[in-house]
């Protein structure tokens, strides 16, 4: 049995030097200490903690989000020194200019298509919904990966909630698609048992949210839009054919929603558990870096299973505070990481 070791990490502001609108708002230019000198620091003390992802061995799959172009992500690519690992990336006209990427190893993953970015337009752009699909080299099971970056909690969590809400709802409709047949093409199947065991096999796809989701597993956005939670009871149902049919009927598959499972659940509860450190409210530390997966990565149903014992926060001594907080990059010191730790799991080929 194989393994697929996986990892998800906020960065925290991965800007370049060059100066532009967005990165002298945020104060990352070189006349506010972001230069060349600080730029390589931080890449330098982001590689580090990725070459030390899952005990050394380094991820297969990395997502990564707060990035500002491909240009940095590839000189953080260079900056880890792995040849085999490549970059999936589309660039996003997200109002802040920050982007989401994947980073994967070719040795292991091989790209199907092309990855797509979803936007999720208010009266302004925001962060990508950023989709690849991706086939094991090993047994060519498929695996579709939705990276995450919702919106901000900055102006308050419930004044900011409607905002992650509409992108949860977004995102639960990519997971719908990949997992269900249009309306069209469910109604050009033939009512026979090959197409019933068509439309089962596509509701057992391998599919993984993962990102930094600025909301906790038991907020609304995650419970009620996206449809996750801890619970088993929906992912177990199976698609059932209508009385004296051989498929369901139209309505019925057309309003079926796609349940998810939400690996993080575990580790809340935990005294000073977290991937980020909030410095108001009752929970200083927030879990709001997750993976979540689908009933096919569940259970194991298309070759590829999610080992939940093994999803951690990772916390590496030279990253986290006397207090257990993450250590954020200071552009003075040239020392720190980011604001978030990182988060690991292992998928198991079966």
């Amino acid at each position: 049995m194989a393994e697929i070791k996986i990892a998800f990490w906020n960065l925290q502001n991965l800007f370049d030097t060059t100066a532009s609108e967005i990165a002298a708002d945020l104060e990352f230019t070189p006349e506010h200490g972001w230069d060349e000198e600080a730029f390589e620091e931080k890449i330098t003390n982001l590689a580090t903690i990725i070459r030390a992802m899952h005990h050394g061995s380094g991820p297969d799959l990395l997502g990564i989000c707060e990035i500002e172009n491909r240009a940095v992500a590839t000189a953080l690519l260079k900056k880890i020194g792995r040849p085999e690992y490549t970059l999936a990336h589309v660039e996003s006209p997200d109002i802040r200019g920050i982007d989401v990427s994947l980073i994967y190893s070719k040795d292991v993953l091989t790209l199907v298509g092309k990855p797509k970015g979803h936007l999720v337009h208010f009266r302004y752009p925001t962060r990508d919904i950023f989709q690849v699909t991706l086939r094991v080299k090993l047994t060519s099971a498929e695996l579709n990966v939705l990276v995450n970056h919702w919106p901000s909690r900055k102006q308050g969590q419930y004044e900011s909630e409607p905002a992650r809400i509409t992108v949860a709802e977004h995102c639960g409709r990519l997971v719908d698609e990949i997992l269900k047949y249009s309306r069209s093409d469910f109604l050009a199947l033939p009512d026979t048992a090959a197409s019933l065991a068509r439309l089962n096999e596509r509701w057992n796809r391998n599919v993984l949210v993962m990102g930094d989701l600025n909301d906790e597993p038991f907020n609304r956005s995650i419970l009620d839009y996206l449809r996750a939670s801890r619970d088993r009871d929906h992912l177990e149902e199976e698609i059932v054919p209508a009385r004296n049919k051989k498929l369901p009927a139209v309505a019925t598959y057309l309003k079926k929603r796609a349940y998810l499972f939400n690996c993080m659940w575990p580790l809340l509860g935990r005294a000073d558990t977290g991937t980020s450190f909030f410095p108001s409210g009752t929970n200083t530390m927030l879990l709001l870096d997750q993976f979540i997966i689908s009933r096919g990565l569940l259970y194991g149903l298309q070759g590829l299973k999610m080992d939940l014992e093994s999803v951690r926060i990772m916390r590496p001594d030279q990253m986290t505070s006397p207090k257990g907080r993450p250590v954020p990059f200071d552009k003075k010191t040239k020392k720190g990481f980011s604001d978030h730790f990182p988060i690991e799991a292992v998928i198991q080929t079966v």
